[in-house]
């Protein structure tokens, strides 16, 4: 079965744009599938301990067959023996049959209401829990659908580079051999050239990698084929926003301290439940029945007599003395939660840490944006004008070489400039839960 489904989904194709691709992995994302189910548990969870405070009803039936039935002694004198003798006797029928049921009913147990609060805080624990993968689904694809478009540009650019340093390399021969210039010259530009070819060998195996994250973090065959719609430089546009630092800031809607909170209520339950079994507790029962007894199975002939009875009857259980194993529990309890407290203190004052280390990681990731553009100008320009040099022998292959390095850098480091400010982007998002992903059940 499995099989079928990986070449099925290997067969087909996909398009997407970053905000397609992002609603399409909150469905299908591996992770996002099994945290659906959890809340699904969680639900069922939550219904298995509401049942056990309503009526249950269960049945018995029962047959016997008294392969050698019992044998009692009764004293001589009954009848009419010595004393001292005993009279063999059997007593009862061979076989035998009951059917019965009982409904019995939960009257008061303080540990079952403890117990239904417990489960509500479990499911909304699960929902919380669903809503931080989904917030880590959508960074994850937004990382990866990033890094695909980056694969894409290094390997244009440089495929770029090497025609143009091909024309260069052409032009430097044909001087060479008229005399114009110094085999070194040739040499140089032979060694950049390998270098390019080699980045785009290695590039073209990282796209390879990339696209299979892509395609995993979409919940896909890794061999699907996927095509992107946005490119690299307008998902930087959309993500560049000043603004957004503005925002006030909520630490109560950071996912990670619902999920500590959650914890804390559980500790809360946890503390009540172990006083409640200081409590009575109060249940109910009736009981109805019917036996026959033969020497023979005869108990589905119409002749065959059934014997009823019922009960009603009410029980308590009320604890008394145990030696302080409730009192050791309960004060163990009682420091689970004080752990628990401290815990969420900690946690808000690491996600006031984290927000203002993210804030700075994107505003840094603008600047250099910024700054990676201008240096990618400038070294085009000493590129260009190297170039005119060296042609005119007012420069050496040596220092079109420099330039030429310094402007594959400089390509490089403004394409992984955009896709940092992407996912600088996405990280700050993720904890400030800007994306509000709620659940749907």
């Amino acid at each position: 079965m499995f099989t079928s489904i990986g070449l099925s989904q290997q067969n087909q194709s996909y398009k997407f744009s970053l905000e397609q691709a992002i609603e399409f992995a909150l469905d299908s994302n591996y992770t996002a599938i099994n945290a659906r189910r959890d809340i699904a548990i969680a639900i069922k969870k939550k219904w298995e301990t509401t049942a056990a405070g309503l009526p249950q009803i269960d049945g018995s039936i029962s047959y016997q067959n008294n392969l050698k039935q019992p044998t009692t002694l009764l004293p001589g004198e009954i009848a009419g023996g010595d004393p001292g003798t005993f009279v063999p006797v059997v007593f009862g029928t061979k076989e035998n049959a009951n059917i019965g049921a009982t409904l019995s009913q939960l009257i008061f147990d303080g540990s079952y209401l403890v117990g239904l609060q417990a489960a509500k805080t479990f499911l909304d624990y699960s929902e919380n829990a669903e809503e931080k993968t989904q917030l880590e689904v959508r960074k994850g694809v937004i990382n990866a659908y990033g890094s695909v478009l980056l694969s894409k540009e290094l390997i244009d650019i440089i495929e770029l580079n090497i025609a143009n340093l091909r024309f260069n390399l052409d032009e430097t021969k044909a001087y060479y051999e008229n005399g114009f210039t110094e085999e070194e010259s040739v040499e140089q530009l032979e060694i950049t050239l390998l270098d390019l070819q080699t980045q785009l060998k290695n590039s073209k195996r990282t796209l390879i990698i990339a696209q299979q994250m892509f395609n995993l973090a979409l919940g896909i065959d890794v061999e699907s084929e996927v095509e992107m719609t946005d490119n690299l430089d307008s998902l930087t546009q959309q993500n560049i926003s000043l603004e957004f630092l503005e925002e006030n800031i909520n630490i109560e809607d950071n996912i990670d301290y619902k999920i500590a909170s959650n914890f804390t209520e559980q500790r809360v339950l946890e503390l009540k439940l172990e006083k409640s079994y200081s409590i009575p507790n109060l249940a109910a029962f009736i009981n109805y029945g019917t036996q026959a007894n033969s020497d023979t199975f005869t108990f589905f002939s119409s002749d065959q007599k059934w014997y009823q009875s019922s009960l009603l009857g009410i029980s308590m259980n009320i604890p008394i003395i145990s030696s302080g194993m409730r009192n050791a529990r309960t004060q163990q309890a009682r420091i689970a939660l004080e752990q628990a407290e401290t815990n969420l203190t900690e946690t808000y004052q690491n996600i006031l840490l984290e927000i203002n280390t993210t804030k700075n990681n994107y505003r840094f990731a603008i600047e250099v944006y910024n700054n990676n553009k201008k240096n990618l100008n400038l070294s085009e320009r000493i590129e260009r004008k190297n170039q005119i040099k060296f042609l005119e022998g007012l420069a050496t292959s040596f220092d079109l070489r420099n330039a030429q390095v310094q402007l594959y850098r400089a390509q490089q480091d403004y394409f992984e400039s955009m896709l940092r400010v992407i996912t600088t982007k996405a990280d700050l998002e993720t904890v400030l839960n800007t994306p509000q992903l709620k659940t749907t059940n």
